[in-house]
């Protein structure tokens, strides 16, 4: 059998966690969720994530926070960022900064999909002509 790829979800608004995180069991994935960035930083599950979509504007550490945490710790992991009050300088920097895609609120699950699969194609090994 086959093991699940992990998608963690740190988002601090619960039905939006909650519902991020049917969408993602619905399309086969295994899912964490967690309702800050502390909280995901502390979790066991942390080096099995394979795509993290995070909330950006979250109290205490932000999603682009926690993004550049992961990298700065060697621990990075494919990231999508989410927001209600997207921007041009937010998203420039984002993307600047590598992660995936950036997405406003509310997010289009088929968008969202792309984006998982972006995400976990850019988390494997490069192939041996790239």
């Amino acid at each position: 059998m086959m093991n699940k790829v992990l998608v963690s979800v740190v988002e601090d608004d619960r039905s939006v966690r909650e519902s991020m995180g049917r969408l993602m069991r619905s399309l086969g994935y295994t899912v964490e969720i967690f309702s800050s960035a502390t909280e995901f930083l502390a979790s066991p599950r942390l080096a099995e994530t394979a795509c993290l979509i995070a909330d950006i504007h979250m109290p205490a550490m932000t999603g682009l926070e926690l993004h550049r945490r992961l990298i700065d710790t060697d621990r990075a992991i494919p990231t999508i960022l989410v927001t209600a009050f997207p921007n041009d300088v937010d998203r420039a920097r984002s993307l600047t900064d590598g992660v995936v895609c950036y997405l406003g609120k509310p997010v289009d699950e088929e968008r969202l999909t792309q984006c998982v699969c972006e995400a976990l194609r850019s988390g494997d090994p490069p192939e041996a002509d790239s």
